[in-house]
């Protein structure tokens, strides 16, 4: 309706009202048919005179300012930092009302050790964090975190969105009935090897113990006493991740299908600490010993030091950009020909108990954003971890760069070769037992045989209290 009709109508109206105050009382000639939207008889509530409140424009409450830290760890040759605040600041511009502050540490150790001081020493931990899958039990145990399922019940696409996790990456979300993390930063070991150093040298990539040794000793460089070119670098400064491929790889895992079950002194596990140890003394194509380079390997083996690398797929990224030849990733050749293994890794997102009801729900506002289809297979690309989501793998964005990157899709396929990664109750306490003997064969102080019978010894004490 224009202006000059408006000011009619409203004349008109204005003119009735006054000569029916005026005059006599009549009644009203029928109307006509009303439309369907008139037809509902109005309420009595409806009625009323409205009250001075309810004339008002109803508002929404804003929500209350929050803040909440998320502790995350960053030990992949990755801008993992970088990747995250870019994230935190698109988080934080869809939600003005909650400001997210990382705190980053070095690997999942030293996240989990910094959470734990702060509550130890009666601090507030923080809201969420991003901690090993394996983490789980011992995290239950001492209470720390929080089941996640009211969350998911709450969210109306809630199961759609637990469906459309890759399943190998959800195994450790889940412990009596509940769920308790959401899959993110997910990996799986490999072994990077430099395929132009394989071709010049005659060389395939090795599909054996045997055939590895050989190719690992063929590609070693020595000048006099001075090593130029290691074969092969093993990081094990954190042995259990890196050693487990090679225990599968020979037919015995460490673990059971328990959570208080571990093999540590099986005969087979044993010959896989043999074997670490020959890459060194028989094959002479390895540095002696615990080789505590984790940070260093990655680039190590760009920059032509050693040959082949065993390492995280969270490094992919980082070394594809830095190397100038040809990279290979492949599972961790097994004991016998045509035999490979691996085993899964990377961390979860935890919320933590003993926060606000209110920095909770934000954590939780946060770990669906992160966890976006889209967001995945971009965090997949920029960083090298696997998108923990099957719908990243259909997006536009990461179908180009498979594409492109053809290496992702074998470290992808590598996971046909999985096997179950090391969860056990007490984990922390486990693990340090294993860690401890381990280290100790590779550094020629026990034999593998006596230093896994000892481990295997502390461990089933460790367990009987969960058996």
């Amino acid at each position: 309706m224009n202006r000059k009709v408006t000011l009619l109508v409203t004349f008109v109206l204005l003119l009735s009202s006054i000569l029916s105050a005026c005059g006599p009382k009549q009644t009203p000639a029928p109307t006509a048919q009303p439309t369907q939207e008139a037809t509902t008889a109005p309420t009595e509530e409806a009625t009323a005179a409205p009250t001075e409140e309810a004339t008002a424009a109803p508002t929404e409450e804003p929500a209350k300012p929050v803040t909440i830290q998320v502790y995350y760890p960053v030990a992949v040759d990755a801008p993992i930092a970088d990747i995250l605040n870019g994230y935190i600041k698109d988080f934080e511009a869809k939600n003005p009302n909650i400001t997210v502050e990382p705190v980053f540490a070095g690997g999942y150790g030293d996240v989990r050790t910094a959470i734990q001081t702060t509550i130890d020493g009666g601090g507030e931990p923080p809201a969420m964090a991003v901690m090993l899958a394996t983490d789980l039990y011992d995290l239950i145990n001492a209470e720390y975190i929080i089941p996640l399922d009211s969350y998911v019940a709450a969210d109306e696409d809630g199961k759609a969105y637990l469906d459309d996790f890759i399943p190998a990456f959800m195994e450790n979300s889940y412990y009596d009935g509940k769920l308790w993390s959401i899959p993110f930063q997910r990996s799986c070991v490999l072994m990077y090897y430099n395929a132009d150093l394989f071709k010049d040298a005659g060389l395939e990539p090795p599909n054996s113990w045997e055939a590895w040794g050989k190719a690992a000793q063929a590609l070693t460089v020595r000048d006099g006493d001075n090593v130029t070119r290691w074969g092969i670098e093993y990081p094990s400064g954190w042995p259990y991740w890196l050693f487990q491929p090679l225990a599968i790889g020979n037919g015995q895992n460490i673990i059971g299908d328990s959570d208080t079950e571990v093999y540590f002194d099986n005969p087979k596990v044993i010959e896989a600490v043999q074997f670490y140890i020959d890459l060194s003394k028989k094959y002479q194509a390895m540095p002696e010993g615990v080789q505590a380079i984790w940070g260093q390997a990655p680039t190590d083996f760009a920059s032509g030091q050693t040959a082949m690398i065993v390492h995280s797929s969270g490094s992919l990224r980082g070394i594809l950009k830095q190397a100038d030849f040809e990279v290979g990733v492949m599972p961790i050749p097994g004991s016998k020909p045509d035999t490979y293994a691996t085993v899964p890794g990377g961390g979860n997102l935890y919320i933590f108990a003993n926060v606000d009801k209110a920095k909770q729900d934000a954590a939780w506002k946060f770990i669906r954003f992160l966890s976006e289809p889209e967001r995945t297979a971009d965090f997949s690309i920029q960083s090298g971890y696997f998108a923990s989501r099957k719908s990243a793998y259909e997006t536009d964005a990461m179908k180009a760069y498979l594409a492109d990157n053809p290496q992702v899709a074998q470290a992808r396929d590598a996971l046909k070769y999985a096997g179950a990664e090391f969860s056990v109750q007490d984990l922390g306490e486990v693990r340090n037992i294993f860690h401890d003997y381990l280290q100790k064969a590779y550094n020629g102080e026990m034999t593998p045989a006596a230093a896994m019978a000892a481990a295997q010894k502390e461990a089933d004490a460790a367990l009987a209290p969960f058996k």
